[in-house]
């Protein structure tokens, strides 16, 4: 059994990792995406990647915050 392993990035993407073959990713219509050489590939979180569902790297330019993070700043805020 091959394992995959989903790393969530802090502030960042999904990091998927698996042998090649291991991951089938399909779009809301049912599509494949060909991840043909991609053990390891990024996925968008933020929703501003122009290359969608891919990682762009645009996470770092419009100061994204994972949920995470902004539910402990929303917390810390209505202490206040």
């Amino acid at each position: 059994m091959s394992s995959i392993k989903i790393t969530v990035k802090k502030n960042g993407p999904f990091r998927v990792e698996g042998p090649e073959g291991a991951v089938e990713l399909v779009d809301a219509d049912g599509n494949k995406y060909d991840l043909t050489g991609k053990p390891a590939f990024s996925l968008c979180r933020c929703g501003g990647s122009v290359n969608k569902p891919f990682c762009d790297g645009t996470h770092s330019k419009i100061g994204f915050q994972g949920a995470e993070l902004a539910v402990k700043k929303a917390d810390e805020g209505q202490q206040q």
